[in-house]
């Protein structure tokens, strides 16, 4: 295997940042950036990089790092929760499109093998770019939005089974296939159940130790080793590197170290992952797209076409209305990464021609590239196409206004993290209305299902503010630390509701003049206040008087910090923080009919073996703070959780399914 050279990762690395920062500045995905690098330096571009057996093997690795990030982030839970949807819609489109496409290609002379593969792959959208996009439009809790991520998590679970496929495919052409598929299956259930039982009981305790050593390098390469064993394991028993991981990840998934290696892996997979879609750029020969140029523009219109009338019908079998349909579909039009991990697998087992890959490649990059400008303009297309079409906005604009309308002299709280949680408690118990704005659609999930006066919104929008009722409250505050947000929100407050107290909070006094000159009332830097506070408990306990430390504390806040603003920076070293992944939090859970907790106390569950406490029960709208343990739960309850996040999902799972 020849060698990648030092000027070979020079010139990659220097043309992949260039064109991640210019794509980046464009509002575009990366994943298309390290696309676009790999056919400008590939063999079939400038030729800066030749086609080297090392690079490909890399980007194998890059694959194994995706599988794995997929099984660690598998939740049976969700997905039951959502089953109707990702089995239903999802199950639906990935079986019809393989159906379609597969068909198509097998008319137009690819081998029948060849042509499931093809079918699958198409089947297939981009997760990668459907996340940041909708993520970017605020659409990731909107209805079309809610439904296209059922359908990827579906898409991405269906992948495995591809995999499985492949090689099998790939057998003995004297053999049937039906043989070659039964012989794969018999021996991937041997595996999956080895690794599995392998993994239970000895994960664990292996962990526990590595753990213990307190050596987050150690730590690492654990994780390294369990992930390329199980790969391993699998390659040697004829199916793929990827199979392996994906088990590998499944299995840290249901330990107490899942959340850790999410973030040391993290580093890792992105550099791997952003060579494997490098790697797949080189593959494109853009001779043979010149040549084969119709058929390239032909599928990359059939697959956009065909895709998003597929999950319109569907959407209409499945109740949803027109234009959320439409813009489902939309949005699931291009086709995804997994395509090139089957592509890849694909040609390494020789189930189709060269022309046939190069055509299907190109087609599949050419639908990536126009999913920006698709889904951006997803709304506005529903809207042409779709008479008497409501806009997401609109609605979301709707329900602000709702949860707003009874609201006279209320605080407006934009943020609704711990900071604007603590704000909202407060006015609570002063019996001071407040609604809150937030972006998190998680967090707000939870707290209205605690029944907390929580909406989503973007705050820097002026029509949210308005619907919010920013004409009759009496107060604003800021809880976030974004100062370009925060001066937007200034802006629009200052032009509607010039008399309007507005506070702001912010992490040091960097901004603070900016802030007070833009129109806020009182700016609250986090750091200052926090040295205020640790210096007057400090002078109490040396026997300061009491009226002197309060003497102190106005002083520096009516001068405006400007006693504790001057101080020696130092070297700028970053400190490890201690990771959100292991701080106590609250979260919601909602009992659905048949969930396991129903009809049992809260004492019976034992949650608090997990570390988990309940801190309110909500019943009818009702909600009630500290329940009883001998409680008796029903369903539609919406129990609050108190604990860390791994003993959440644990706590979760008992109540869910015992």
């Amino acid at each position: 295997m020849e060698p990648i050279g030092f000027h070979s990762i020079l010139i990659l690395l220097g043309v992949a940042v260039v064109l991640v920062a210019l794509f980046r500045y464009l509002h575009l995905p990366q994943v298309l950036a390290y696309l676009c690098a790999g056919m400008l330096v590939g063999p079939y571009g400038m030729g800066w990089i030749p086609d080297l057996e090392s690079t490909r093997t890399l980007a194998e690795f890059g694959l194994v790092f995706l599988m794995f990030t997929v099984g660690l982030e598998f939740s049976l839970p969700k997905l039951m929760a959502m089953k109707s949807v990702v089995f239903g819609l999802g199950g639906a489109q990935v079986l019809i499109s393989c159906f379609v496409f597969g068909l198509a290609a097998w008319l137009l002379g690819v081998s029948a093998r060849g042509a499931i593969v093809i079918g699958g792959m198409l089947a297939m959208s981009s997760t990668a770019i459907v996340m940041k996009l909708l993520t970017e439009q605020l659409e990731q809790n909107s209805r079309h939005g809610r439904h296209a991520m059922s359908v990827l998590l579906f898409q991405d679970l269906i992948v495995v089974p591809f995999l499985i496929l492949i090689p099998a495919l790939a057998g003995d052409a004297g053999q049937s296939v039906w043989t070659e598929l039964g012989w794969a299956l018999l021996k991937s259930v041997l595996v999956l159940v080895g690794i599995f039982l392998a993994g239970r009981w000895l994960l664990r305790p292996i962990f526990h130790e590595v753990a213990s050593a307190r050596l987050r390098e150690y730590f690492m390469l654990a994780v390294l080793l369990l992930t390329l064993a199980s790969a391993g394991i699998t390659e040697l028993a004829g199916l793929s590197l990827a199979l392996g991981a994906f088990l590998a990840g499944m299995m840290m998934g249901e330990t107490e170290y899942r959340h850790q290696v999410e973030g040391d892996i993290l580093p890792f997979r992105d550099i791997l992952l952003g060579l494997f879609f490098v790697t797949i750029g080189m593959m494109l020969d853009l001779s043979v797209v010149r040549q084969w140029w119709p058929w390239v523009l032909l599928s990359v219109a059939a697959i956009v076409v065909f895709k998003t009338l597929l999950v319109l019908g569907l959407g209409k079998l499945f109740a949803m209305e027109t234009g959320v349909a439409l813009r489902t579909g939309l949005v699931l039009s291009q086709v995804g990464e997994f395509a090139f991990a089957l592509i890849l697998q694909a040609n390494h087992y020789h189930l189709f021609s060269a022309r046939i890959s190069q055509i299907v490649l190109a087609a599949i990059i050419l639908s990536m590239m126009l999913a920006p400008l698709v889904v951006r303009h997803n709304g506005r297309l529903a809207k042409r196409l779709v008479p008497g079409y409501t806009h997401a906005r609109a609605n979301n604009l709707d329900v602000i206004r709702a949860e707003a309308g009874h609201a006279l002299q209320h605080v407006i709280i934009c943020g609704y993290g711990r900071s604007g949680q603590n704000l909202a408690w407060m006015l609570e118990q002063e019996g001071i209305p407040s609604l809150a704005l937030d972006l998190d659609p998680v967090r707000v999930r939870d707290a209205r299902d605690a029944g907390k006066p929580v909406v989503y919104g973007d705050v820097t929008s002026r029509d949210v503010l308005e619907a919010a009722g920013l004409a009759r409250a009496t107060a604003l505050a800021i809880s976030f630390y974004d100062v370009a947000a925060a001066l937007k929100v200034l802006e629009t407050t200052r032009l509607l509701r010039p008399d309007m107290p507005v506070i702001v909070r912010t992490m040091d006094d960097a901004a603070l003049e900016r802030l007070k000159a833009a129109g806020a009332t009182e700016v609250v830097p986090e750091s200052l206040e926090g040295s205020l506070m640790m210096g007057s408990h400090l002078l109490l306990l040396m026997g300061v008087p009491v009226s002197r430390i309060v003497r102190h504390v106005r002083d520096v806040r009516s001068d405006r910090y400007r006693m504790l603003r001057g101080f020696f920076h130092g070297e700028d070293i970053h400190e490890n923080k201690e990771k959100l992944a292991y701080q106590e939090r609250l979260h919601s859970v909602s009992l659905p009919p048949g969930a396991h907790a129903v009809g049992q106390p809260i004492a019976g569950l034992h949650l608090e073996a997990f570390g988990v406490s309940v801190s309110a029960v909500r019943r009818g709208g009702i909600r009630g703070p500290e329940p009883a343990p001998e409680t008796k739960l029903a369903a539609g309850d919406v129990l609050v959780l108190f604990g860390a996040p791994e003993a959440l999902e644990q706590a979760e799972k008992v109540l869910l399914e015992g």
